[in-house]
C-alpha cells in the first residue's frame, strides 16, 4: 500500500522545485575586435573607460577590484560599482565580478549579484560576447534592481560594440553634467 501522506509530500516538493527558478538577465553581442582586445576591454583600467564608465579601479585577478565609477565625483561607496571584486577569470575566454545595486536603490545596495562575461573568437577579427547576471532576490527593490540592469547591459554592450566599430566613449560631456549633478547634490546636503 502507498502511503499518502509520502506522495503528497513528494508532490508538493516537486512543485516547489519547478517554481522556484533562478531568473537571470542573459545578454549577447558580437564585436568586430580579437578575443584578445576585448579582453584587454574589460580587464583594465583603459579598458573600462574606453566603453563601460569614466573611472574605474581594476586589477585583473581573483579577488582584485572590478570597480566601476560612473560618479567618480561623489563620496565612496556611491561612486557606481564600488568594492565590486573578480571572482574568476580565464584568460581571454571568461571573467566573473560581483556586482550591486545603483545608488538610488539602497535596500538592495549592500547585497551582490554576480556576472560573468564569455568570449568566444568568429573568425579572425570578430568575438562572441554572453552575458549572465544571476543571484537575483525577488520582489521590491530586488525586481526595480533587474529591470534597471536588464536595460543598462544592453547599453554597456552597446558601447563596447561601438568601441571597436567606432571609437571609444567620449566621456567629457556625461562628466560635466555629472558634476554640476553632484554639485547640487552637495550643496543641498550642505543646506540641511
Amino acid at each position: 500500500m502507498i502511503d499518502k501522506t509520502l506522495v503528497a509530500a513528494a508532490l508538493a516538493g516537486a512543485a516547489l522545485s519547478v517554481g522556484a527558478q533562478e531568473r537571470a538577465i542573459v545578454k549577447q553581442v558580437q564585436v568586430s575586435a580579437s578575443p584578445e582586445s576585448v579582453w584587454q576591454a574589460w580587464t583594465t583600467r583603459d579598458g573600462i573607460r574606453s566603453f563601460f564608465a569614466p573611472d574605474a579601479r581594476i586589477e585583473a585577478r581573483v579577488d582584485g577590484p572590478f570597480e566601476v565609477y560612473f560618479n567618480p565625483y561623489a563620496r565612496a561607496g556611491l561612486k557606481g560599482a564600488d568594492e565590486m571584486r573578480f571572482l574568476a577569470l580565464q584568460d581571454r575566454k571568461m571573467l566573473s565580478f560581483t556586482w550591486n545595486s545603483p545608488p538610488h536603490l539602497g535596500e538592495v545596495r549592500g547585497q551582490r549579484t554576480y556576472v560573468t562575461v564569455r568570449l568566444k573568437p568568429v573568425g579572425a577579427q570578430a568575438t562572441d560576447v554572453s552575458l549572465y547576471h544571476g543571484g537575483w532576490g525577488d520582489g521590491g527593490q530586488w525586481d526595480q534592481s533587474y529591470q534597471y540592469f536588464d536595460k543598462a547591459w544592453d547599453h554597456v554592450l552597446g558601447n563596447l560594440q561601438k568601441r571597436f566599430a567606432e571609437k571609444p566613449v567620449d566621456w567629457t560631456e556625461f562628466l560635466a553634467r555629472v558634476k554640476a549633478w553632484q554639485d547640487e547634490q552637495d550643496k543641498a546636503a550642505g543646506a540641511k
